[in-house]
C-alpha cells in the first residue's frame, strides 16, 4: 500500500452540508469555536476526514464536513459519506433484542442457551444470561483477530473460559455482542441486517444506512485510513495509509451509517425510544437499554446498560458510545437534560472523542446562554507537573532527566529535548526514535513519582527506595519477543520480576503463572478472563504464544 502523508488541506474546512445556520448569535459562535477546534485537532493528529452533526430532541441543527473521504482523489467528505460507525452499532443489536422482548419472544434473565442450545464455554458458575453478555458481565474473551465476522466468533468460545463469576465485574467484550446478533437471527429466522433495516433503520428514516457491510458497500464508504505501523502507540508525524478492508455482518460492530443518519437515531435516544413515525422501543425497554447496570472500572461515574454507556457531566444525565473499525472511528454522545446531542465520524481509527465532547459542551453553553468554554490547549498543561521531575536511570546506566517547564513536561535524551504529550493517566508520548514502541509510564508509590517505564525497561529516580533486583523463572526470558497473527499483533516484556503483554495502543496487561503451564492475563486491579501460553522454543526463544486459543508466532521485528 502507498504511504501518505497529509498536509494542511486535508483539515481545511468543506461547505456546510445539510442543516441551517442559526439565527442565535451565542450558537453562532459556538459554531466556529467548534470549526476552530475541529481544524485543530483535524491538523494536530492528520486526521483526512471528519462529519460532525448536531441535534437536540426536535431535529437536525448543524451538520458540518471536513477534510476527505478520499485523499488521493481529493474527494470531500459530505453529509452523504458512509462511514463504519463500530461499537455503537452494539445498541442496535440491543434494541433488537428489546424490541423481541416486548413481544414475549426474548428475555435478557434467561441463559443464553435457551436460544443458542449449542453455546458453551468452560466455566464453573451459573449459566451465563443475556443480560449478562449485554451489559459486559459475562465474564467472557474480549475478541478474536483470526476469525472474520461468522458464526464461528460465537461457537468457538467453546474453547475458551469465563474469567470470573457472570454479573460480578465488567470486562467489555467484542464477541458478547458477537454471540447475541446470532441470538436475534435464531429467534427471528432472519438475517441480522435485515431485522434491523426494517426495524429500525426504515422507522427513523436512515437512508443511507445499512447493518452489513460488503464489497459493494465499499463502494460508497469512506476510504479507511490507518497508520503506517501497526505495532505501536500512534505518531502524528508518520504518514497514514490506506486501510485494510473486510467484509462484515456480526452484531458488535457492522452498521454502516452518515452523520445525518447517525443523528436521527441519537434523537430517538435522547426522545426515550420515540421516532418521528412512532415509537422504536418502549419506555420500558428504553430504561433497559440506558440502565446503569454495570459500573466501568477506572471511569468516575460511568456505567453501561445495553449497548450504552452513561455518566454523569456537569449534573446532567450523558449517555455515549465511541466505536473503532480498522480505518474508521466514531463517537455518540447524547445529553438527557438538555435534549442536545452530536455524533461524529472519521476515516481513521484515532477517535474523534475530544471534538464531539467539546462541540457538545459548547452547544449546551450557548443554549444555556452561558460562557462558552476555551479552546483545548494544543500543548496541554499537565498537572502537577513538577512531581515527575528529576533523573531516571536504568540498571545499565543509562539515564534521561524530566523537567517542568512551566506546566509542560520536557525530556533530555542524550542532549536533546523533547516536550511530553499526555496519552492517559501517567502515560505520556515521546517523539524519538528510541521511545518509538511504546509509550512512557511513570510508576507512583505514596501518591510520589518514583519509577518509570518504557516497555520491558525500567528506570528509577533519586525518590525511589526499594528492591533493584528481581527474580523469575528462568524460561521467562525466552517468552520475551514480538508476536503476530492476521490481523493482531503484540509485545511480550520481563519487567521487574514479571511478565507483561504490551498491545500496539500501549495497553499494558500482567501475566501471572498459574497451575497447567498457562498464565492468566489482565488489566492491573481487575479479574483476568484471558489465557495465553507460550511453546516451541528454539535457541532459548519461544515461537508461539497462543492467547485464549489464538495462535500467534514470533516474528523478526523487536
Amino acid at each position: 500500500m502507498r504511504a501518505i502523508c497529509l498536509g494542511v488541506t486535508a483539515c481545511l474546512l468543506s461547505v456546510l452540508a445539510g442543516g441551517q445556520q442559526s439565527t442565535k448569535p451565542n450558537l453562532d459562535a459556538a459554531y466556529k469555536l467548534i470549526d476552530t477546534c475541529a481544524a485543530r485537532r483535524m491538523k494536530a493528529e492528520q486526521i483526512p476526514g471528519l462529519a460532525l452533526a448536531l441535534t437536540d430532541r426536535n431535529g437536525l441543527l448543524r451538520v458540518t464536513t471536513y477534510g476527505y473521504s478520499d485523499i488521493e482523489t481529493k474527494t470531500p467528505v459530505t453529509s452523504e459519506t458512509r462511514f463504519e460507525i463500530g461499537s455503537i452499532s452494539k445498541s442496535f443489536t440491543a434494541i433488537s433484542l428489546l424490541q423481541l422482548r416486548e413481544q414475549g419472544k426474548f428475555d435478557p434473565q434467561q441463559p443464553i442457551t435457551r436460544y443458542l442450545p449449542w453455546f458453551s464455554i468452560h466455566s464453573k458458575y451459573r449459566p451465563i444470561t443475556s443480560h449478562d453478555v449485554m451489559t459486559h458481565t459475562a465474564g467472557l474473551p474480549r475478541d478474536r483477530d483470526d476469525v472474520p465476522s461468522s458464526l464461528y466468533q460465537a461457537a468457538g468460545v467453546r474453547d475458551r473460559w469465563t474469567g470470573y463469576e457472570p454479573g460480578k465485574y465488567f470486562a467489555y467484550s467484542n464477541i458478547g455482542y458477537q454471540i447475541m446478533g446470532y441470538v436475534l437471527e435464531e429467534i427471528t429466522a432472519k438475517p441480522y441486517a435485515e431485522t434491523v433495516r426494517a426495524h429500525i433503520l426504515e422507522p427513523l428514516g436512515m437512508t443511507h444506512s445499512d447493518a452489513v457491510f460488503t464489497n459493494d458497500t465499499y463502494k460508497r464508504l469512506a476510504m479507511g485510513y490507518m497508520p503506517l505501523y501497526d505495532d505501536r502507540p500512534y505518531n502524528p508525524a508518520e504518514p497514514l495509509i490506506p486501510a485494510t478492508w473486510q467484509e462484515y455482518a456480526a452484531g458488535d460492530g457492522s452498521v454502516v451509517s452518515t452523520a445525518p443518519d447517525l443523528a436521527a437515531y441519537l434523537r430517538m435516544l435522547l426522545n426515550h425510544g420515540a421516532g418521528p413515525n412512532g415509537r422504536i422501543i418502549s419506555e420500558e425497554s428504553w430504561k433497559l437499554l440506558t440502565q446503569k447496570a454495570a459500573k466501568v472500572p477506572g471511569e468516575e461515574n460511568t456505567w453501561y446498560g445495553y449497548g450504552i454507556f452513561s455518566r454523569e457531566v456537569e449534573g446532567h444525565r450523558y449517555i455515549e458510545h465511541s466505536g473503532g473499525m480498522t480505518g474508521y472511528s466514531t463517537r455518540m454522545e447524547g445529553d438527557l437534560d438538555s435534549g442536545l446531542g452530536v455524533v461524529a465520524l472519521e476515516n481513521a481509527p484515532l477517535g474523534p472523542e475530544d471534538i464531539a465532547s467539546f462541540a457538545l459542551q459548547a452547544v449546551r453553553a450557548a443554549e444555556e446562554r452561558r460562557p462558552l468554554p476555551s479552546l483545548p490547549e494544543e500543548v496541554p498543561m499537565i498537572k502537577d507537573a513538577g512531581d515527575y521531575a528529576g533523573t531516571y536511570t536504568a540498571a545499565d546506566g543509562r539515564s534521561f532527566v524530566v523537567s517542568d517547564d512551566g506546566g509542560q513536561l520536557a525530556l533530555t535524551y542524550k542532549g536533546q529535548k523533547i516536550v511530553l504529550q499526555p496519552r492517559g493517566t501517567d502515560s505520556f508520548f515521546v517523539s524519538h526514535p528510541q521511545f518509538a514502541l511504546f509509550d512512557l509510564h511513570f510508576g507512583r508509590d505514596k501518591g510520589k513519582v518514583m519509577e518509570a517505564f518504557y516497555g520491558g525497561e525500567w528506570f528509577t529516580n533519586e525518590r525511589y527506595v526499594g528492591l533493584r533486583q528481581f527474580s523469575s523463572a528462568p524460561q521467562w526470558a525466552g517468552y520475551a519477543g514480538h508476536y503476530r497473527a492476521a490481523p493482531g499483533n503484540f509485545r511480550i516484556v520481563l519487567r521487574k520480576g514479571k511478565l507483561w503483554l504490551i498491545a500496539p495502543e500501549d495497553d499494558e496487561m500482567t501475566l501471572t503463572p498459574m497451575p497447567g503451564g498457562y498464565f492468566a492475563l489482565a488489566y492491573p486491579g481487575r479479574p483476568a478472563r484471558e489465557r495465553i501460553s507460550f511453546d516451541t522454543p528454539v535457541h532459548g526463544k519461544t515461537l508461539r504464544a497462543t492467547l485464549s486459543g489464538v495462535a500467534y508466532y514470533r516474528t523478526f521485528t523487536p
